[in-house]
Parts: structure tokens; sequence; C-alpha cells
């Protein structure tokens, strides 16, 4: 107890204590507060501004930055003379600032020697970016963000709050644009290693789930169905799985409420409104709701020209083709008046005739009630003449290879259609990119005269095929070595520099090919194509030369046999001038020799040697506008193949003869049509409709002797030669048909071939890129044709039908390769059979060239 009250005693000492010192310190300090007496204070030397001259001024801190350039930004340099204290100090810091490249700066005098003084600035830099990531999004994505916000993040540049800002709403932006609504970007940025004063940027993305458009209906449509206004939005479309992604993009959007508009303007409802549209959603779904105001329906009544001395009112009338009471189009009444696609259009008149400086501006006189009066005045101007013909870009191709196929020459008049025309021609060379293509008319409307720069991008032209297999008849693996040189140049041949591999520029066409099995099979291939022979017109020469052999067994044992066909042709081409001049005439002096060996298969004959010599003459015409994905114009080819008609000339009794003598030298003609149609379908031009018509006739002079063995058709299988037995011989014409076997078609089981065939084609193809360097589409198709043995049998509308689908794609080194997957609807074998779906297709693989 004791000892308990001697420790609360001391306790409360030292508390009182405490206080007592505390009261202590607290009165000192009043008492030195209130001491009026003046405390000591450091001297200021520059307290009177003084002049002084600088005499050195050096910079500390900048890592990145050029102390030069520092310097001379800061205002200040050596030599100069300031006051301290002064406004050029403060003056120079805040230039400094102003840079918004430094978080402090700071001017210190280091030394002064007289008058002379000795600066130095400081500077404390702002990080740079050494590199960004991203987490939460995709690796193939990145490259696409990476353009997105390049232009805000350089690395090596400062990193500042506006660079990241700026940077995450692109990225935002991105991700809102392909329908994640609900994306959200955070931004770190972090000090990095890897280099001093750095740091990296980190984007956070949380991109959530996609948002697609589940429906879009409208309400007061009643002149135009609400599926053809669907259809009339090119980007804003209802989500259909894998076919359309059903995005919502508002500035999209918009622009598609305009389209809906220009439609209903199309039809005379030129009153038409949107009056108001709503998007909700639910989920990951959105509704759009859209109220049209159709308004009333407009017509033509008066349509006049003023203005026009050249052409007649009753002319211009002719080719604008709008007549009274038709029904308001704005659209087709622009297209008649200017680049309608048929070239039917009044400027398009004018032009090709020189009239470069016309102009036609239609004006509304009257609108009464429905009706509507147009006046359509007409500058004409007078006609130009083109002065400079250039050509830029062409960093390969020869400039005469390009400037012979142009239909502009300087001192002719102008002409637009030429211009198209010269487009057209320079594009289906296959030398240039078809997208990057240009046309500059820089125009000299005091002399009167235009000059037309052509711009094109080269691109690669040649293939390489290089592939091995294995199949054939003995199942062996099938190697093949070609190379087309597709703007070759002879005349550089011996010029070491312009090789690259070969030399090129000329537009003339190499093509070397090698397949072989080894000892079974081998087959070699040379041809050389000079378009322009002479240089002055298109007269293209054309020389080839082929060898095949084929063979079974040992040679020189009974179980031995043998087919081997030398052969060559020399051809002479040239473009015609009627009935146009997309026609082109070839004629060709053909040779073959084929030796047979104990070989079957054709029409009974397996031991001889036969001379096959042809004259064939071929006229086609060709006005596609881009030879890998043609999306107007059309082809025709007909060829007419011919043998001198040698027993017309000898007194042989051909019935006593045999099939070896009587076919010793083959007499016939052969018969060969081809047409093909490619028609848009919208106007994107990426949905196209291809139609095909094919068929091929052989006969004979002298009826003893009959049908040739050779030269005839095999309808079916791939189209493509190869080793799967003798439909795939040369002197046989290889017509496919997706879905089908060879053996399958009635005609060609019996082995001998067939004398006539048809074949029909209707394709849609869908392009997915138009990209040169890999031009890729889809294709869904419906194909249809037979073989017969005689004209008695021939029935056109007696098919074997297929259907199918198939992808192809375009490399500029290896030409075609594709897929296409057939259902043969009428294979006689399983038409009554309890055969799958399965049964009835087959699996083509196309390489290097689209088959006949």
């Amino acid at each position: 107890m004791k000892y308990l009250i001697l420790s609360l005693s001391l306790l409360l000492a030292n508390t009182f204590a405490t206080a007592q010192t505390t009261t202590a310190k607290k009165e000192a300090a009043r008492t030195a507060a209130a001491d009026t007496t003046k405390p000591e204070r450091p001297v200021d030397p520059y307290s009177t501004p003084i002049e002084l001259e600088i005499g050195g001024i050096e910079v500390k801190g900048g890592l990145f930055s050029d102390p030069n350039a520092i310097i001379a930004v800061s205002g200040l340099s050596i030599g100069q003379k300031i006051k301290l204290p002064g406004e050029q100090i403060s003056g120079a810091i805040r230039n400094l600032w102003k840079l918004k490249l430094f978080t402090d700066v700071r001017v210190d005098v280091d030394k002064k020697i007289g008058d002379i003084l000795f600066l130095s600035i400081h500077v404390v830099e702002r990080p740079r970016l050494s590199r960004y990531s991203y987490n939460g999004v995709k690796k193939a994505l990145h490259e696409d963000i990476n353009a997105k916000i390049s232009r805000f993040l350089l690395k090596g540049s400062i990193v500042t709050e506006d660079a990241k800002t700026n940077s995450v709403n692109a990225i935002n932006r991105y991700f809102i644009d392909n329908g994640y609504l609900d994306v959200k970007t955070e931004v770190q940025e972090l000090k990095d290693s890897i280099m001093p004063n750095s740091s990296r940027i980190v984007f956070n993305v949380k991109s959530g789930s996609k948002v697609h458009i589940r429906r879009i209906t409208f309400e007061g449509n009643s002149n135009a169905k609400a599926g053809k206004l669907r259809k009339t939005m090119k980007e804003t479309k209802q989500f259909i799985p894998i076919f359309t992604p059903g995005k919502f993009n508002k500035e999209e959007f918009e622009n598609d409420k305009k389209m809906i508009i220009d439609y209903y303007n199309t039809i005379g409802l030129r009153d038409a409104t949107i009056d108001f549209d709503t998007v909700t959603r639910k989920g990951n779904f959105l509704n759009i709701k859209m109220k049209v105001n159709e308004g009333r329906r407009y017509y033509f009544r008066h349509v006049n020209f003023k203005g026009n001395a050249i052409y007649t009112s009753e002319r211009l009338k002719e080719i604008l083709g709008i007549e009274k009471g038709d029904v308001f189009d704005s659209q087709k009444l622009e297209q008649r008046l200017r680049f309608s696609q048929d070239g039917r259009d009044v400027s398009s008149l004018y032009m090709d005739n020189g009239y470069l400086f016309f102009r036609v501006d239609p004006i509304e006189t009257s609108i009464d009630k429905d009706s509507i009066d147009y006046e359509l005045r007409i500058f004409e101007g007078p006609q130009a003449t083109i002065n400079n013909v250039t050509i830029k870009g062409n960093d390969r191709t020869h400039e005469h290879v390009i400037r012979r196929e142009l239909r502009t020459k300087p001192g002719q008049k102008f002409s637009r259609s030429d211009i198209m025309r010269s487009q057209r021609e320079l594009i289906s060379l296959g030398y240039f990119n078809p997208e990057k293509f240009g046309v500059n008319t820089p125009v000299d409307a005091q002399k009167g005269t235009v000059d037309i720069e052509y711009t094109v991008e080269e691109k690669p032209s040649d293939q390489l095929e290089l592939s091995a297999g294995w199949g054939g008849f003995n199942n062996a693996i099938i190697g093949t070595l070609g190379v087309t040189f597709n703007n070759f140049s002879l005349r550089n041949v011996n010029k070491p520099e312009t090789w690259s591999p070969l030399p090129q520029g000329d537009g003339q066409k190499l093509s070397l090919r090698m397949q072989s099995t080894g000892g079974f099979y081998q087959s070699y291939n040379a041809s050389f194509t000079e378009p322009w022979l002479g240089g002055k017109k298109p007269n293209a020469l054309s020389v080839s030369a082929f060898y095949t052999l084929q063979s079974r067994g040992v040679t020189g044992t009974e179980s031995y046999s043998g087919l081997g066909i030398l052969g060559g042709s020399v051809g002479i081409g040239t473009r015609l001038k009627k009935p146009d001049d997309y026609f082109v005439s070839q004629t060709s002096l053909n040779f073959q020799n084929i030796e047979l060996n104990r070989w079957p298969g054709f029409a009974g004959i397996t031991q001889g040697n036969f001379n096959n010599i042809s004259i064939n003459q071929t006229f086609s015409r060709n006005s596609i506008d881009n030879p890998i994905f043609p999306t107007s114009g059309s082809r025709f080819l007909l060829s007419m193949q011919f043998t001198p008609p040698y027993s017309l000339f000898d007194n042989r009794k051909y019935d006593d003869l045999s099939a070896n003598e009587k076919f010793k030298f083959l007499e016939y003609h052969k018969w060969k049509f081809t047409g093909e149609w490619f028609t848009p379908i919208g106007s994107s031009n990426k949905i196209v409709l291809r139609t095909v018509v094919k068929m091929g006739v052989l006969g004979s002079y002298n009826s003893k002797i009959g049908l040739s063995p050779f030269e005839r058709f095999r309808l079916g299988g791939d189209g493509i030669s190869g080793l799967g037995g003798n439909q795939f011989l040369l002197g046989t014409d290889l017509i496919a048909l997706r879905g089908y076997e060879v053996e399958q078609i009635a005609a060609n089981g019996s082995g001998t071939g067939a004398a006539m065939f048809n074949k029909f084609t209707a394709e849609m193809r869908y392009a997915l890129t138009t990209n040169p360097s890999s031009t890729i589409y889809a294709t869904t198709f419906l194909e249809g044709g037979n073989a017969w043995n005689n004209l008695k049998d021939y029935n056109p509308l007696n098919l074997y039908r297929t259907a199918g689908a198939g992808l192809r794609v375009f490399l500029p080194m290896f030409g075609t390769l594709g897929f296409d997957y057939g259902l043969g609807l009428d294979k006689p074998s399983l038409i009554n059979s309890n055969a799958k779906v399965s049964d009835f297709g087959k699996f083509t693989i196309i390489l290097g060239f689209e088959p006949e």
C-alpha cells in the first residue's frame, strides 16, 4: 500500500514539472515575438540592378534535348548584356516553360568575374515514350489499333495528358465502330528501365460484349416495302450470324438514312422525310425504328434544252430517255446527264466529241401539283485538243508498252471514252494495280488544250507453279515445276543488268512447264508470245512446243505400252476494227505426231504413228473490266479447226484400209464456242453474276473414214490435265463439270470420247477482298452439261445437273488457288439407291488456273 502511494506522488510531481517547463517555453516565445528590434538579414548583392555581360551558358539535365536549342529558345546568348535583377532571366524561364518539354526549369549564376557573368540553365525533362501495350485486346487487333493511335503516340516522343486522352478516345471509337458499345479503356503510365527518363504506356481495355442490331422497322412506308428500305441501307444491317455483323455506328446510320431518302427520290417521292428515329436497347441487342413521311409522288412533264447548237434537242432527248409522264427520278436524271455506266448520257455525247468544257445545269422551272418541268441549260464551249500524254509510276514496264495500248494521242480531240478504254486496256495487261490507277487531266482553257497524265503502280505479274502430289495410273508422286513471265523482254536477254530474275518490261510472255513422275509420265511445255510484232500494230506472234510421254511396264518387254506426243504451233493474231475493236483474230498452224505402242483407249486403236496437221482460226471478243475479278463486260470465243481433206485428193478405198492407214494423217473439222457474261448485282460491284455457255462439235469430211479417234471431247471431272487415264491425254478437249467424274457422263463411258457437248453455268460471285496482292472471292454455282456421240442423239435440255459452292484466291505469283464442292444431282448409279447426300458430292481443287 505504501509503495502505491509513493508511485502516485512521483507521477504527480513529474506532471507538475512538465507543465511548468511548457509554460516557460510559451512565455519565451511570446517575448521573442514581441521584440521590435530588426533581425539580421543577408545582404542581397543585386538589390540594386546592375548591368552585366554573359560570358558563358551551360545547360544541365538535358538528356534528349539539344543544349544549343535550349539556349536559343531561352533568348539568352553569350556576349549579351543583361541586368540583375532584371526581366531577361525570368523571360528565359518562361520561354522554356512554353515548350512543355520540362517539369522544372531554373537559371543559376555559377560565378561572376568582374562584370562577366556565367550562367547555368537547369532543366528536368518530361519522360519519353519507350513503348506501349494492351491488356484485354486480342493480338489480331493490335495492328489495327496501332494505326488508330500512332498519330498521338510516337516512340521517343513526350508523353502528355492530351496524347493519352486522345489515344484512349481512339481505342474506344475503334471498338464502338465494331459494335462494342460498352467499351472502357484505362491508361497507365509506368516508369521504364530500358532507357533513362522513359515511360511505357499500358492500355487496359474492357470491351464488353458486342451489341448487335436485332431489328430495323419502319412506320408510314406505304409505297416501299420494309425489306427494300433495309436493303437500301449500306452499313446498318440486321444481325445475321456469319453473313452480317449487325453493328451500330451512329455516323453510318445517319448516312444510311440519307440513302433511304435518296431511294424515295428515285420512285418519285421527292418530299419524303424521316420524321424521327429511335434506337432502343435490350441486353446486347438494339432495335431501330424509323417513322417515314413519304409525301406525294411526282412526275416529269416538260423537259427542254437551252443553249445547244452542236446537237439538236431531239437528239439530246433521245439520249436523255425521259418522257412526259415518267415517274420523277433525280438519280436517273443525273445519270442521263452525266456518267451513266452504259455511256448513254448527254455529257458523254459531248465529251467524246472533244467538248471537254461542256456543262449542263438542270433547272426546275415549274412544279404544278404533281408535275415538274425542267430546263436543261447547256454550255457547249470549244473543242479541246490533247497536248501532252504522260505516264508515271512504271518502274518496270517500258513506256512504249504502255503507250501502244493508249487510245489518247497528242493532237487528237479529247474523248472521255478513249480515256476509259485506255484505262481498261492497261488494266487488262495484268501488270498494274487496278485500285491505284489514276488519270489526271489538267486543262489550259486559254489554249483549248488538255494534258492527260496516267498514274500506274506496278504489281507482280509473273507466276510460279511448284507442286507435288500423289496419284495417277500407278499411284506415283507427281512433281510439277512451271514458271510464267508475263512481262518478259527478249531484246534484253544479253543485258545482265536487266535480269530480275529475267529481263522484264517489253510485255512479252514466256512460259516453261515440266511435269513428271519419273519413268511413267513426263511432260515438257514451252511457249513465247510477242503481242506487238514489229512494235507498230497489235499483231501477236506466238510460238509453242511440247512433248509428252507416258509408259507402262519395262521398255523392250511384251508388257510395255507407251504413248508419245510431240507437237508445236505457230500463230499470228491481230486486233480487228469491225464489228468493233474488242474483236481479235488468231490464226495458227499446228502439228502433232502421236505414237502409240500397245496403248489402249483411242477407239480401239492401240498401235501406230499418226500425224495431226491443222489450221485453227479463232475469233474472240473480250470487254471485261478486270481480268482477275470481272464485274462487267463479256467474253466470246469461236474456234474453227480444220485439217486438210486428204481423202478428197486420193482414190483409195477407205473401206478396205486398216485404222492405222485411215488415220495416218488425221482429217476432221472441229468447232467450239464459248460465251461468258458478267453482270454486277447492286452498286458495290462486290456481287457479280457470271453466266457461261460452252459447246463443241467434231465432224468428219468422209463418212467412210468416220470420226477421228483423237481431238474428241470429254466432259466431267476437274478439267485439268493429269494422270488418271486416257481422259487426261493431249489430243482430247477436257471440259470440267463439277460434281461428276468423267466416266459418269454417258457418252464418255464408251472410252472413246464424245463428238459433241454443251454446258451451261450460272455462278454468283462475292468478293471478300479485291486487293491485287490477294484477290479472294466466294462462289455458288448451278451447272449443267452433257456429251453425245453423234448429232441424232443431241438434246440440249438433257443435262447432268450440279450445284455447289467454292472459294478462289488469286496470288500474283501462283495464279488461281481454290476449291469447289459440287453435288452431282443426276449421277446414274445413285439416283435410285439409298445413297446419302455426301455420296453425290465431289471435291475439286484448283491450282494455278481456272479449268474450262
